[in-house]
């Protein structure tokens, strides 16, 4: 295995390519974090399993039993709620862990060089084993359920990809001001919190698709195609997902990411002042 030396000095021109020379670096970071997340805990990465059972059983009592909403889609209840919890923990716990991950690895980045883009990406490791922790038991759940996936599941990946994307910038750049402005800190969990009941995660777009500002709402909420998109890859004729309402998410998911990427190297040098 090739030793990675962490030195100073190195120029702007090989920034791009430390990412992959300290792609050890990159593991060790995703590895402290999924250790750290699950030490001297009980049942360990069965986390990734309760506590979306424990939301979808909440949202099912509170909404489906005592205020007798129900969907629309016809899908069964459980199951729209499963799925759209399952992949919005994912985006979400990236989302925080992202923007947390330069001031939660400060040691590191007042001591040595390394791209500091890669504390973003090992941030993401925890969020990324919980959800396929979580789709393993999804999966069955659909299957006992009386649902046959089919080959639609092959895109799950496509879906999870842009999830990740759109956390990872999104993050990058709460992670680039959290550094001088600990507001940020309070901000994103408030994001997190409202943007449960905004996108469509306990109920499927079917409630709102004829509404005169479902149009508006998709360019507005590109997370929407994303976790639509999902429920299309489980759910045989899903007929609430079109390839159409995720143009939004991939316009959204390629901005934010060149953004992202602009500002976080603009404001990286300047981190170590304000750490």
């Amino acid at each position: 295995m090739q030793e990675t030396v962490i030195e100073a000095g190195r120029s702007e021109k090989h920034y791009w390519a430390d990412i992959i020379r300290f792609r050890e670096l990159l593991w060790i970071l995703a590895v402290r974090d999924i250790t750290v997340r699950y030490k001297q805990t009980m049942i360990g990465v069965a986390w990734a399993v309760v506590r979306p059972i424990m939301t979808v059983l909440v949202f099912v009592f509170a909404f489906h039993k005592v205020a007798k909403i129900e969907d629309t889609s016809g899908v069964d209840f459980k199951i729209i709620v499963f799925t759209g919890v399952i992949f919005w923990n994912f985006f979400a716990t990236a989302f925080q862990q992202v923007s947390n991950s330069i001031t939660g690895n400060a040691n590191l980045v007042s001591k040595v060089y390394f791209p500091r883009l890669l504390m973003p990406l090992s941030s993401v490791a925890v969020p990324l084993l919980d959800f396929f922790v979580g789709f393993i038991v999804l999966v069955p759940f659909l299957i006992y359920s009386g649902i046959s996936v089919d080959y639609h599941l092959f895109f799950v990946p496509v879906f999870l990809f842009f999830a990740f994307m759109a956390a990872l910038s999104l993050g990058i750049i709460f992670a680039s001001l959290n550094v001088q402005y600990r507001d940020f800190q309070q901000i994103v969990p408030l994001i997190v919190q409202y943007g449960f009941f905004i996108c469509p995660v306990a109920y499927s777009t079917s409630s709102i698709k004829e509404l005169s500002w479902y149009p508006f709402y998709t360019w507005l909420n590109p997370l929407a195609g994303i976790i639509e998109g999902f429920r299309w890859c489980l759910i045989p004729n899903y007929p609430y997902f079109t390839w159409d309402s995720f143009l939004p998410t991939i316009i959204f998911v390629c901005l934010t990411t060149i953004i992202a990427i602009i500002f976080f190297r603009k404001r990286e040098n300047s981190f170590v002042d304000y750490i």
